[in-house]
């Protein structure tokens, strides 16, 4: 193999992965490194920044090493809005504050909110509420519990930028990851807003902002089989680059990202503010987004298979034999709070309808299925808001397998494109980075595959599950606030004392 090539990298929540593609958009090599975040407290999520560096040269140079092509670009993207807090010499100075999954700054939304004039004005100003998905309550909650870490704090990264610097010596961010530094962004002036960003983080220096798509900089010196001066571009959050990688960042496009979490991204023509999703700018100029996350969906998948000590193939056929409605059971999937619509941290997963009868097959059919009945409690609230769903296209390594795709078109009604490639934000990211140096065209890189279509003779069913699911959360939410008070709180240690 030969000649020259485009690599991708995207630092994920439970894995790095990096792809090599040529001109034209055929995979030429692929690599992955597994990882785990640190859950150090209930509620706080962390990864080392550092990690983030490393696993790039280790995949850059597996890749490199394997393939014998030049490197003629590189594309970068991680998981986000994430926030590394560095000194002026870039140190990080604590591990890294994952996105919406970490849901530490409940305290500080609600100071924030009642400072900047309530949730409303935040919304109109920024295009979402504050929520655990914003950087700017985590951003206080390091002034006001780390305050050492942050009167040493200098700058602020996230996954993409982190390698962007390290790559280039550029300081910068993408415009789409600043819409989510809420309140820091003003979403109709397409820039940071100074003066909350100076009540929020008044000895940050905020990072100049680009497009995902255009350069930051150029390599500084060979790394990992990469060449000096070999372009980087600026990057964005993986979901972003993953609605990249399968054409879906066209007005009435719906991307469905099925990962540790499931993601939504709908692009509109111009901006939309509901306070129960996340209005952003775009990955692209000119470009706007009304966007939703649950907080877990794989996550819980793989909970299950470790708890039962199963493989994923096993699994899915015992969760196929188990059939539709999963034997009576119903499963609220907030095992780690929900993001969107409901914005709520402190929901907390439930199993009900549960007998001695019931099977790990049937739980695994629940766990899909509640993931299915979350994307259409949100795929509700992008319609009421005012984002058409036309056309639904399908990413990720829950697309594999068939069954829990078909799961999610019969529950919500809606047929969904699978394209031929689906490994995700890496493969974006490399068209990206392609796009610096050729007219790389993703539809014609990345046609459609199939399309999964609802069975019909489902949709009563799923109709009737669907509204005792959404009755389910409120009729538990008390419950759950109260159990989620209890695990914040610290277990007492057994007493040493003989009764």
């Amino acid at each position: 193999m030969s000649g020259r090539a485009f690599l991708g990298v995207d630092i994920g929540t439970s894995s790095s992965k990096g792809v090599l593609v040529d001109e034209d958009g055929r995979l030429l090599a692929s690599a992955v490194r597994e990882h785990e975040v640190s859950r150090p407290r209930p509620g706080h999520v962390e990864m080392d920044g550092e990690l983030w560096w490393t696993e790039f040269r280790e995949l850059a140079a597996e890749l490199t090493a394997a393939s014998g092509v030049t490197v003629a670009a590189v594309g970068v993207s991680g998981m986000g809005p994430c926030v590394l807090l560095t000194d002026e010499d870039d140190r990080p100075l604590r591990p890294a504050i994952l996105y919406g999954v970490d849901t530490r700054a409940a305290t500080q939304i609600e100071e924030l909110t009642a400072e900047l004039g309530g949730a409303d004005a935040i919304l109109e100003r920024c295009g979402s509420v504050l929520s655990s998905q914003a950087v700017g309550p985590k951003l206080r909650w390091v002034a006001d519990r780390e305050p050492e870490v942050w009167r040493r704090a200098r700058r602020l990264f996230m996954p993409a930028s982190w390698l962007v610097r390290r790559l280039t010596g550029a300081y910068t961010l993408d415009y789409h990851s600043a819409s989510q530094c809420t309140p820091m962004f003003d979403l109709g002036a397409v820039d940071w807003y100074r003066p909350w960003a100076e009540r929020v983080a008044p000895d940050l220096e905020l990072p100049p902002l680009a497009w995902s798509d255009q350069v930051a900089g150029t390599t500084r010196e060979p790394v990992a089989g990469i060449p000096a001066g070999t372009p980087v571009i600026t990057g964005t959050i993986d979901a972003w680059t993953e609605a990249v990688s399968v054409d879906a960042q066209n007005p009435g496009d719906l991307m469905l990202m099925y990962g540790t979490t499931m993601f939504l991204i709908a692009t509109v023509e111009r901006p939309l503010r509901t306070p129960s999703m996340w209005g952003t700018v775009g990955a692209f100029r000119g470009s706007h987004n009304l966007a939703g996350g649950m907080a877990t969906s794989g996550a819980i998948t793989t909970w299950l298979r470790d708890l039962a000590g199963a493989d994923y193939a096993t699994l899915l056929a015992e969760a196929e034999e188990s059939g539709p409605g999963a034997r009576g059971l119903l499963m609220l999937p907030y095992f780690a709070g929900e993001r969107t619509p409901l914005q709520d941290p402190d929901a907390r997963g439930v199993v009900a309808g549960l007998t001695l009868s019931h099977t790990r097959g049937d739980l695994y059919r629940a766990a899909l299925e509640a993931t299915a009945l979350g994307v259409r409690h949100n795929v509700e609230a992008l319609r009421d808001a005012g984002a058409p769903v036309d056309r639904v296209v399908a990413v990720g390594g829950g697309t594999r397998g068939g069954l829990w795709t078909r799961i999610v078109s019969d529950v919500t009604g809606l047929p969904q494109v699978i394209p031929a490639t689906t490994i995700g934000a890496a493969y974006g990211a490399a068209h990206l980075a392609a796009r610096t140096t050729v007219a790389a065209d993703i539809a014609a890189w990345n046609p459609p595959a199939e399309t999964i279509t609802p069975d019909p003779a489902q949709r009563a069913g799923y109709d009737e599950l669907y509204a005792l699911y959404r009755e389910l959360y409120p009729a538990t939410r008390t419950i759950a606030h109260a159990l989620a008070a209890r695990q914040r709180t610290p277990a007492s240690p057994p007493s040493e004392e003989t009764p």
